[in-house]
């Protein structure tokens, strides 16, 4: 099983495609409207190239890209960053390469002086990339994008410059960008990221990636405490920027890091500080322990210190 292998759930009804695979056994799949839902490797089945051809496309999905198949060939038209809405209220960001040029893509938002990847990988010719979602009510709160782009020759060509181009969304312009997609046959906000005077500092980007690499001592899984605060001040410094969609990303980015790391290192419980607030990271975090089969049960604990804040998770 790979990241973009479409994928049933042997106890439940839903396909969709892989989005991403942990060290700990679990995935994560993208469903219809472009939901995650989280699940254990072991209850996903490959939807195989035989049922395709038994039962035809409509229930099938060899999936040779990260989207639906193209509508046309690139045309070489360029890269766009696309906000393709999946309700009145969600936004689904996609990186689309309409291009006859294969390039090495890094997108990460900028807060002041700090950086966060949101994606780090090649990008080929006639590919739409979903790599991130965003709250339509939040768009205020956006920070900016930085994109940058290093093209892959293959042949003996004359040299395309790496070129990056940094984006901060404003709402008076965004509505006016509606067009189709290329590659998705959606409606989206589409920006065109050509290719600026900008040109990219190799040298400092590699130094940026070198300092995110993990150290060997790093490498080796660590047991973690048996009690987990995840109150966003006990996460992050400078919170007071974040918008609430981005506390609740990197919350639950480190609910489930967490987590994996003491299923993998035997640990028989552990405990989630995670605030009343307004309930939607304990429900959040309910939702996504409750489709996990190796967690025994899952309950709120320690009622008299945290109220209803904390959850103690039992695993098998």
């Amino acid at each position: 099983m790979n990241i973009g292998d479409r994928v049933r759930l042997l106890h439940g009804k839903e396909e969709g495609i892989v989005r991403k695979i942990s060290s700990g056994g679990r995935i994560e799949v993208e469903i219809e409207d472009g939901f995650i839902i989280p699940a254990m490797k072991s209850e996903a089945v490959v939807i195989s190239e035989v049922e395709r051809a038994y039962f035809g496309d409509n229930e099938s999905n060899e999936v040779k890209a990260e989207t639906p198949a193209p509508l046309s060939a690139p045309k070489d038209q360029g890269l766009y960053l696309a906000f393709v809405p999946i309700n009145d209220q969600n936004l689904s960001l996609y990186l689309i390469n309409d291009s006859k040029q294969e390039y090495l893509a890094h997108a990460s938002e900028v807060f002041g002086p700090n950086h966060r990847t949101l994606l780090a990988e090649r990008i080929k010719p006639g590919i739409a990339k979903k790599f991130d979602d965003r709250l339509l009510k939040e768009m205020d709160q956006w920070p900016a994008f930085l994109l940058r782009f290093i093209p892959i020759q293959n042949q003996l060509e004359k040299a395309i410059p790496p070129f990056e181009r940094q984006l901060k969304i404003k709402p008076t312009q965004f509505f006016k960008h509606l067009s189709k997609a290329p590659f998705l046959g959606k409606s989206a906000y589409l920006f065109h990221l050509e290719q600026t005077t900008k040109e990219l500092d190799i040298q400092a980007l590699n130094y940026e990636l070198d300092a995110l690499r993990p150290k060997p001592e790093e490498q080796r899984i660590q047991r973690p405490n048996r009690s987990i605060d995840l109150h966003i001040e006990e996460l992050v410094e400078n919170h007071q920027s974040l918008s609430n969609s981005e506390k609740l990303r990197i919350q639950l980015e480190v609910f489930e890091r967490k987590l994996d790391q003491a299923i993998q290192t035997g640990m028989d419980e552990i405990t989630f500080i995670h605030g009343i607030g307004n309930g939607v990271l304990r429900k959040e975090i309910h939702k996504r322990l409750s489709q996990l089969g190796n967690i025994n049960y899952f309950q709120d604990t320690q009622k008299d210190k945290w109220g209803f804040g904390a959850t103690l998770v039992r695993i098998s």
